[in-house]
């Protein structure tokens, strides 16, 4: 008994100091569209270790979810969006510290396939073909992969032939695994995306004026309620050495040389 009072106490204190520890830390909520998931998630990792007193929450969703949620007033401190428009509704509200607005990252559109050497799919306009029976992309709605999908789709003069095979994701990261697991036969999706995947391929890319430029915009929310921390979080991004770790995953840096 005597034992365990005091392995109990310990524990207790052990667990004290540590929560302690953790309440001393500022958390910065970042919202960050899906197809930023691998990059950032080694970001977080370096900026952390780097300010230790910084604990980032990163919220990954679709552009559109995230926009709604920010409206809403989820916690956020900054926002990382795969399109303009997101950006541009928000700052009409806003809720948007404006001058803080700038294109952070490109990124390309490619048309992806099962790893399966029989499907017969080497072109967007193999998506005619009636043995391809099924392709998955964005909500366009809510999923800036899903627009600019859509869009090629109708520039190529397809979308009327292939909307019946359409299987809407929620993100683009869920149309990736919807071809990844094999329930559709494939996908249109951000190369960034396509290429961090053993378990599918890229048959094709999107041609540049079949959609809208796809950019990545960063804004600092307006009422973020610690404008220093994640000023310099900001600034950090727009560092040269920081956009060189999200080409390393396929994008391509807008403002290398912009920090404020």
């Amino acid at each position: 008994m005597i034992i365990i009072t005091i392995f109990t106490a310990l524990t207790t204190g052990c667990s004290t100091t540590s929560n302690h520890s953790n309440q001393n830390k500022i958390e910065l909520h970042v919202m960050a569209a899906a197809s930023l998931t691998d990059a950032l998630q080694e970001i977080e990792t370096m900026y952390e270790k780097k300010y230790n007193h910084i604990n980032l929450i990163i919220n990954y969703a679709s552009s559109g979810t995230l926009q709604k949620q920010i409206e809403q007033g989820a916690p956020a401190d900054l926002f990382l969006s795969a399109g303009t428009l997101q950006i541009d509704a928000l700052n009409k509200k806003g809720l948007l510290k404006k001058e803080t607005i700038t294109n952070y990252l490109e990124n390309e559109l490619v048309l992806i396939k099962q790893n399966d050497p029989k499907k017969k799919l080497n072109s967007f306009t193999d998506l005619k073909q009636a043995s391809i029976q099924s392709l998955s992309i964005g909500q366009p709605e809510t999923v800036p992969a899903g627009k600019y999908a859509k869009e090629t789709l109708q520039s190529l003069q397809l979308w009327e032939t292939v909307q019946e095979k359409v299987v809407y994701a929620k993100d683009v990261r869920q149309a990736l695994t919807y071809v990844e697991t094999m329930n559709v036969e494939a996908g249109i999706v951000y190369k960034t995306d396509a290429i961090q995947s053993k378990k599918v391929t890229i048959v094709d890319a999107a041609p540049e004026e079949s959609h809208e430029p796809i950019l990545y915009p960063i804004s600092i929310i307006e009422n973020t309620r610690y404008y220093e921390e994640v000023k310099t979080f900001y600034q950090w991004l727009l560092q040269e050495e920081i956009i060189n770790i999200f080409e390393s995953y396929g994008f391509k840096g807008v403002n290398k040389t912009r920090v404020q």
